[in-house]
């Protein structure tokens, strides 16, 4: 439920922006550990955007996999399930790659 006032944040943050422009587009980018459902995001975007200047806008959203980074030979690779082993035979720490939420970009329209 924390989706809601997350896209009223996102809406408030691309309405001054665009000032007295019309808002086209907002890219997302999100982190599957980052507990936020892009889909959320995207159902409570159009019933809030509605009659603001976001209305009518696209939503992008990039998602981005989590990543472990191995403690022996230090390369980042994905996490299979039930396991955190390294092609070498190490093992994987968590690292901050897919815990992302920020907005990449927005695009207006000048009226």
């Amino acid at each position: 439920m924390h989706e809601y006032s997350l896209t009223q944040g996102i809406i408030e943050i691309a309405a001054k922006y665009a000032g007295n422009s019309t808002v086209k587009k907002i890219a997302l980018v999100i982190g599957e550990s980052s507990g936020i459902l892009g889909e959320s995001i995207r159902m409570y975007f159009d019933i809030i955007a509605e009659n603001t200047v976001c209305g009518g806008a696209d939503l992008e959203i990039e998602n981005v996999k989590s990543m472990l980074e191995c403690k022996k030979c230090g390369s980042l690779f994905e996490r299979k399930p039930f396991s955190f082993d390294c092609v070498c035979g190490g093992e994987g720490e968590p690292t901050e790659i897919g815990r992302e939420f920020y907005i990449k970009h927005i695009e207006v329209e000048e009226l």
